[in-house]
C-alpha cells in the first residue's frame, strides 16, 4: 500500500544515515583527539580505571624527584665518608711514624691537627639541601619510594630508611669549669680573661673541682698571644681530684711556652688553682678557654697526641677504630645510594609501563579509525542518496490522478 502520509523508505534512509552521521562523528573526534575514549560518556569504566592510573603516573614521577634528592643527599654523605676515611689514613701513617722516638713529634703532631680539622670542615659542610648525615644531626631520614595501591583500591607508600652517621669529633660545647678564684670572671665562667701588670702583677686560674670532666676536653691558654693546651685524659678523668691533675699540666704546658719573667705556680691550699706572676717589663694579658669533647662518632680523634710515647702508643691504640667507624659509614652510605639507584630506575620503567597501559585502553587506532573515516563517508553518501529515492517515490502517486 502506498501512503502520501506515511513514507516507510524515507523513514528508513533517515535512520540509517542518521546513524552513519553518528558514527562519522564519533571516528572524526577519534581523529581529532587522538583517544578512543576521551571522557566517561565513551565508556565509564574504562576512563574511570585509565584516571586512576593516571593518577598513580603523576605520583611515580614526583617520587622520580624525591628519589632523585635522595640520592643526592645520600651521595654527598658517602664522599664525605670517603673522603674522611682517606684523612684518618693520612693520620694513621703520621700516628705510625710517631712510634719511632728520633722523630720530630710537633711536627707529626701539627700536621695530625690539619687533619682533624680538615675532617671537621668536611663534617660541616657535608650537607645538600640542609640536611647533613654525618654531622650527628640526623638519625633517620626517608625517602619516598613507591606507591602501593592494592586490590582494595587503598594506597599504600613505601619508604627507603637511610640511617644518619656520626662523623664528628664532638664540636666542642663550652662547659662552665672556671671557679670564683678566676681574676676579672664572675664564678663558673666557661671562659676567663685578665690582664697581667708588668713588674710583678698576678692573677688566678681556677679548675672547677665540682666540673664533670670527659677525656679529650681541653682547656686552652693564651698568654702574651702564645697558646697552651692541656687534654684531659682518661686518666685524669678516673682520678679522684681531676681538676688538680688539670691544673699542674696545664702549668707545664705554660712553662714550657717559655714566656720570659712569667711564672706560674700551683696551689696545693686551693685545689685546681694556678697562681701567676708577671715580674716582666711589659704587661701581659691572659684568656682562658675550656672546650668539651661532646659525643661525636669521632670524639677520640681529640684525645691524639703523639708529642710523648705515651701518647704515640694510645693514639696507635685508637686511630684503627676511628677509621672502621668512618669506613663503616662510608659502606652504609654506598649501600642505600646504590638502593636508592636502583628503585629510581624501577620506578621510570614502572611509569612507562603505566603510560603505556594507559595508552592501550584509551588511545585511538589512528589506520583503523582511518579506514573507517572513508568506509563512513562512503556510507553517508549512499545514505542521502536512499534518502533522496525514498522522498521521491511519493511523487510518483500523482500520475495516479491525472
Amino acid at each position: 500500500m502506498s501512503s502520501i502520509l506515511t513514507n516507510n523508505g524515507a523513514m528508513v534512509a533517515l535512520q540509517t544515515l542518521k546513524a552513519t552521521n553518528s558514527a562519522l562523528t564519533n571516528v572524526q573526534a577519534e581523529i581529532s583527539t587522538g583517544k578512543s575514549v576521551a571522557n566517561s560518556k565513551d565508556n565509564a569504566a574504562v576512563w574511570a580505571i585509565s584516571k586512576v592510573m593516571e593518577s598513580d603516573v603523576q605520583g611515580f614521577t614526583a617520587i622520580q624527584d624525591t628519589l632523585s634528592l635522595g640520592e643526592s643527599t645520600v651521595s654527598v654523605a658517602r664522599q664525605a665518608a670517603e673522603s674522611i676515611t682517606e684523612r684518618l689514613n693520612a693520620i694513621k701513617d703520621n700516628i705510625v711514624n710517631a712510634q719511632t722516638a728520633n722523630v720530630d713529634r710537633a711536627k707529626l703532631q701539627t700536621a695530625i691537627d690539619a687533619d682533624i680539622e680538615q675532617i671537621r670542615n668536611i663534617v660541616s659542610t657535608a650537607q645538600f639541601s640542609g640536611m647533613n648525615l654525618i654531622d650527628g644531626s640526623t638519625t633517620t631520614s626517608s625517602f619516598l619510594a613507591s606507591l602501593d595501591r592494592r586490590a582494595d583500591g587503598t594506597v599504600g607508600v613505601s619508604t627507603i630508611d637511610v640511617a644518619g652517621q656520626n662523623l664528628s669529633t664532638g664540636d666542642y660545647v663550652a662547659t662552665a669549669v672556671f671557679g670564683a678564684a678566676t681574676d676579672g670572671v664572675t664564678a663558673n665562667s666557661d671562659a676567663a680573661a685578665f690582664n697581667l701588670d708588668s713588674g710583678g702583677g698576678t692573677g688566678t686560674i681556677e679548675i672547677d673541682a665540682a666540673a664533670t670532666y670527659a677525656a679529650g676536653d681541653k682547656i686552652s691558654l693564651n698568654i702574651g698571644g702564645k697558646t697552651a693546651t692541656y687534654t684531659v685524659s682518661e686518666a685524669d678523668v678516673a682520678a679522684t681530684t681531676p681538676a688538680d691533675l688539670i691544673a699542674v699540666g696545664l702549668k707545664n704546658a705554660v712553662d714550657a711556652l717559655g714566656i720570659a719573667d712569667l711564672s706560674v705556680d700551683y696551689d696545693s691550699g686551693t685545689p685546681g688553682t694556678l697562681a701567676f706572676t708577671n715580674d716582666g717589663g711589659n704587661d701581659l694579658t691572659v684568656s682562658a678557654q675550656f672546650k668539651n669533647a661532646g659525643a661525636g662518632g669521632l670524639s677520640l680523634l681529640n684525645t691524639i697526641d703523639v708529642t710523648s710515647d705515651a701518647g704515640a702508643l694510645a693514639a696507635l691504640n685508637n686511630i684503627d677504630s676511628i677509621v672502621q667507624t668512618a669506613i663503616d659509614a662510608s659502606s652504609a652510605f654506598g649501600a642505600v645510594e646504590s638502593r636508592i639507584s636502583t628503585q629510581a630506575d624501577f620506578v621510570g620503567k614502572l611509569n612507562d609501563s603505566l603510560k603505556s597501559g594507559i595508552g592501550a585502553m584509551v588511545d585511538a587506532d589512528m589506520e583503523e579509525a582511518s579506514a573507517r573515516l572513508q568506509a563512513l563517508q562512503v556510507q553517508q553518501q549512499l545514505g542521502i542518496q536512499a534518502l533522496s529515492i525514498a522522498n521521491q517515490s511519493p511523487q510518483s502517486l500523482l500520475s495516479l490522478f491525472q
